[in-house]
């Protein structure tokens, strides 16, 4: 018998090592541990890691930041060490701490593994446990604790009552309108997953007004956020409502006073594009392409005209050959001669690519000449870029 304590005092050894490392001075002796940290869960085994373990390192949340950031990671992993999915649930206290620090890094990885948990409670723990986490971070006195909230909220919202989702939905709004621009930013930036899984009749009561306002955002970082949302969000509605609801918002985007958020609506046109159809695409999307083309900033003309082939083609295909002709070649002609390299540049990297879509008549008349310009470019990777491209005249 006392053969066996001392052997079960030996395998616990190295685990008081590992736990006094973890309150070392030396920030890499604390980092080695937090890394171990399964070795130490192993060891312990589940009702310990439980009791002990995971209690012992929600009271040591106090560290530097690499350290936080591999505990945050860990956690995430920890399911089954903590005695699988009935127990999940006492992995939220050290995660919760960990969403509210300071350090943007940490709480985004301590965020992640939450959400890598969510699914892994049950439909009751889910309401037990996770959403008073997540009611708790969106309610926090420090923006840090809300801005992390807005991340949880709609991967635990399929699976709980009608009632809380209600109060969900309720969290989510007042996160779109608080007071703190990196709270409203952070709420904007998941507002387009949030939307995916909301029921249809408050995607259109609750959240086309929460896009809205995000759109009008004084910050141009929230509104530039909202855009992609919106983007995301267009694709949930049917044309017509879509004509209702968002596309007034979203035009307005394409002129916004700031080249940032006119720089993603170029970025994401295409994905807009695809998801509103040709006939909002004819009526709206072709004089917000060519504004863009025409845009002030040489980041969103840029940004723009690296679309050309792909916007091009996705045109409704009817009246495509029309359009390009007539409104959106123009432009590219100016575009052609433009004083910033990158635009040039961007433009001569799929400039090619409407040849196959205009033809053989229209690419000796209309096309051939803008190639030999800028075969002539004095930029170098202008001239690449076309003789790079060569072969879509084949085509």
């Amino acid at each position: 018998m006392a053969s066996g304590d001392v052997q079960s005092d030996e395998s616990l050894y190295p685990i008081a090592v590992l736990i006094d490392e973890l309150r070392n001075e030396d920030v890499q002796l604390r980092l080695n541990s937090i890394k171990k940290l399964s070795t130490i869960a192993l060891a312990l085994g589940v009702e310990r890691t439980r009791s002990e373990l995971i209690p012992f390192l929600t009271d040591t949340i106090y560290d530097e930041d690499e350290v936080l950031l591999a505990l945050a990671e860990q956690l995430g992993t920890f399911t089954q060490l903590v005695g699988g999915e009935s127990y999940v649930h006492v992995l939220l206290p050290p995660l919760e701490s960990l969403a509210q620090v300071e350090e943007t890094i940490v709480r985004d990885k301590a965020v992640e593994s939450l959400r890598t948990l969510a699914p892994q409670h049950s439909t009751t723990d889910l309401e037990t446990y996770f959403v008073p986490t997540v009611k708790r971070l969106a309610q926090g006195d420090w923006f840090t604790s809300r801005t992390s909230a807005s991340g949880l909220i709609s991967v635990c919202y399929s699976r709980v009552s009608n009632h809380v989702k209600g109060e969900l939905r309720q969290l989510f709004k007042s996160l779109c309108q608080d007071d703190t621009p990196m709270v409203r930013r952070a709420a904007a930036s998941k507002l387009g997953e949030f939307a995916k899984v909301v029921e249809p009749e408050y995607l259109r009561q609750e959240f086309v007004p929460l896009f809205t306002n995000l759109a009008n955002d004084e910050q141009d970082s929230v509104r530039l956020l909202a855009v992609e949302a919106g983007i995301a969000m267009a694709g949930l509605f049917r044309h017509e409502d879509l004509e209702q609801q968002m596309m007034q918002t979203l035009r307005a985007a394409t002129e916004d006073k700031s080249w940032r958020v006119r720089y993603v609506v170029a970025d994401k046109l295409v994905d807009l594009q695809k998801a509103v159809g040709p006939e909002i695409t004819k009526n709206d999307l072709v004089g917000a392409y060519c504004s863009l083309l025409k845009d002030p900033e040489a980041e969103v003309r840029a940004a723009a005209a690296s679309k050309l082939k792909d916007f091009c083609t996705s045109l409704p295909v009817d009246t495509r050959e029309q359009i390009i002709m007539s409104q959106i070649l123009p432009c590219v002609k100016d575009m052609v001669g433009d004083m910033n390299q990158h635009v040039k540049s961007a433009l001569a990297s799929v400039i090619m690519g409407l040849s196959p879509i205009l033809g053989k008549d229209n690419t000796l008349e209309h096309l051939l000449p803008l190639f030999l310009n800028q075969l002539k470019d004095d930029y170098p990777e202008v001239r690449l870029n076309i003789i790079s491209n060569l072969e879509c005249i084949n085509e």
